[in-house]
């Protein structure tokens, strides 16, 4: 057994049902919050092992959730996107996030000068970030979108 999948995939979980508090969705639907994490962080998880970049990983997550959500969110008693945005919180780059603050505030800093490498990294995690949000909403859209073209015909 993975422990480390289980772990992910565990604190994926609860982080979801922890936004799903914070949003407000009622106790009958935190464990599908919960399972939406779940979900995402496994495909993540599962792309990043198989040698893709963090950006793509998260597409196929989101996109896998999204497709997920449009299936059950009528079981779940809960609006898609809040069930969606729930479960694609938890992939949200913090770490790389907080390198390209930090990056930042060196860059800011009248202590030192900067130097080329520290404004390489600073836009290359800057740029990670970007991109990888930009993945997450993208892949929440398209399934959705897609719904919606369907349904119209």
């Amino acid at each position: 057994m993975d422990f480390d999948l289980v772990g992910k995939v565990v604190c994926g979980g609860l982080a979801a049902a922890g936004f799903g508090v914070l949003f407000n969705v009622g106790l009958p639907a935190l464990p599908w919050c919960a399972a939406s994490g779940a979900l995402a962080l496994l495909v993540r998880t599962l792309g990043l092992r198989a040698g893709w970049d963090l950006e793509a990983a998260s597409l196929a997550a989101s996109l896998a959730l999204s497709s997920a959500v449009q299936l059950v969110h009528v079981r779940a008693g809960i609006s898609r996107n809040a069930l969606a945005v729930a479960g694609c919180i938890p992939m949200i780059p913090g770490s790389v996030a907080a390198k390209a603050i930090l990056g930042m505030f060196a860059l800011m800093s009248t202590a030192a000068p900067a130097t080329p490498e520290s404004l390489v990294s600073l836009a290359q995690n800057a740029l990670r970030v970007a991109f990888t949000i930009g993945a997450l909403g993208t892949g929440l859209a398209i399934p959705t979108m897609l719904l919606r073209i369907r349904g119209s015909r």
